[in-house]
């Protein structure tokens, strides 16, 4: 039986994906791309979903949080091209994710195994753990936890989910370390890596019904 406290946090953490509007086509496309090493093109997302550019571009732009490069092109939306303290190397790519929650799930929605280095921000000490569809391995150190706002009411941006969500998520070395960085992020819970990555399988698994019926 699934942990009701787990289910709890599912439910709030997938309706903080609804209030961003992140349960998309597009952004299923615009992963698949990143995760091939490729950037993503409008023009290319307005073919593959049958849309016209103009409709594209206008979905685009209520997602301030989107990462481009010189000409254009998306290189970041949870994963991205521009490095950050949580590094996600899948299908032989090194990309970056914009938090420690994105590196438990996107495993899971990619039905691949991802390899991932983060960085503690109280030690700077590295984490180091495998991440696939179904478990998380060889966890370093072992007790290391995760931070999680899943309180999407009380986030001070409504509109940009990386500043909203993203920011708060971090690995640290131990719960005593992280208990020390949520004194100072009241609204943040702590959570064991496993218990992250379970919440992370509850709301994908829900998205993935979503994207069916859609």
């Amino acid at each position: 039986m699934q942990d009701t406290r787990l289910q709890t946090l599912a439910k709030a953490g997938r309706k903080s994906q609804d209030r961003y509007q992140r349960t998309t086509s597009l952004f299923d496309q615009l992963v698949q791309l990143l995760v091939r090493g490729h950037p993503g093109a409008s023009k290319l997302f307005a073919r593959r979903l049958h849309r016209v550019l103009d409709e594209v571009l206008a979905i685009l732009r209520a997602h301030p949080e989107l990462e481009y490069d010189a000409h254009g092109n998306l290189v970041g939306s949870g994963l991205t091209f521009r490095p950050t303290a949580h590094q996600f190397q899948v299908k032989q790519h090194i990309l970056f994710a914009w938090c420690a929650f994105d590196t438990l799930t996107y495993p899971v929605e990619l039905h691949a195994s991802a390899h991932i280095t983060s960085r503690c921000p109280v030690t700077g000490r590295s984490i180091l753990l495998s991440v696939t569809s179904e478990q998380v391995r060889d966890l370093d150190p072992p007790g290391a936890v995760v931070s999680l706002l899943v309180a999407y009411e009380t986030a001070a941006c409504c509109h940009n989910v990386r500043e909203g969500v993203c920011n708060y998520g971090h690995f640290f070395v131990s719960r005593e370390v992280a208990t020390q960085w949520q004194a100072a992020h009241p609204q943040a819970l702590i959570l064991s890596v496993k218990e992250a990555y379970q919440v992370g399988k509850l709301v994908e698994g829900h998205r993935s019904r979503y994207a069916i019926r859609a």
